[in-house]
């Protein structure tokens, strides 16, 4: 299957990788600027989600110079990880999503076009990203949206709801505000989500329990 409409100097970018694309800018991905108008795409992941980094990498590998490689990191407590990293070549037509997510350079949710950019699989990235299991004796589902506002979880949670008749609400953490998938949507959301999301996160979307 070709995912590219074109391979000249500025690839065509087709919908199934918009929403890819729409999925890492929600969780760990990142836009950074290069130029006036060019934007490049970066991708990292901890080594043991290597598979997902090969997976995001071989969809976007023709706005790519270089494959994924690894690299040493120290976090915040001095501990050395090892990271997998890739990043694209620096386009215009990234400045789609830039104008959508960092309107004042720094990652946001746009109200205005949200709800349309959410997709079985733009939402599936999301959460192979930054989603969990509530608990291991619970149905619920969490998706990890501490880095935004608490009005942006809200419109994120607006956005769900509205398009998949979820039941999507706001938890209060520490380190901000998360989106909790109540027990009553496990199994709405499961299948929402499940064609989409790799083997290696199959831990992430288990079976529901009855």
């Amino acid at each position: 299957m070709s995912y590219l409409k074109s391979q000249d100097t500025y690839p065509k970018i087709t919908k199934f990788l918009k929403q890819i694309i729409v999925g890492k800018i929600l969780g760990d991905g990142h836009l950074e600027k290069n130029g006036t108008h060019s934007y490049r795409l970066k991708i990292e992941h901890s080594i043991a989600q290597k598979d997902y980094v090969d997976w995001c990498y071989e969809h976007l590998k023709y706005f790519c110079s270089q494959p994924p490689k690894t690299r040493l990191h120290k976090d915040s407590r001095g501990k050395i990880c090892e990271k997998y990293t890739f990043q694209t070549r620096s386009f215009e037509n990234f400045k789609f999503f830039a104008d959508q997510f960092y309107s004042d350079g720094k990652k946001t949710i746009p109200r205005r076009i949200i709800q349309k950019l959410l997709t079985p699989l733009s939402i599936a990235v999301w959460f192979m990203d930054d989603g969990s299991v509530k608990s291991k004796n619970t149905n619920g589902r969490i998706l990890n949206t501490q880095g935004f506002s608490r009005t942006e979880v809200e419109k994120l949670c607006q956005a769900l709801n509205a398009k998949f008749d979820l039941h999507a609400q706001l938890r209060k953490q520490k380190e901000g505000w998360q989106i909790f998938i109540p027990a009553e949507d496990a199994l709405a959301f499961y299948q929402l989500l499940s064609e989409n999301i790799l083997s290696c996160f199959s831990y992430k979307l288990p079976q529901i329990k009855k």
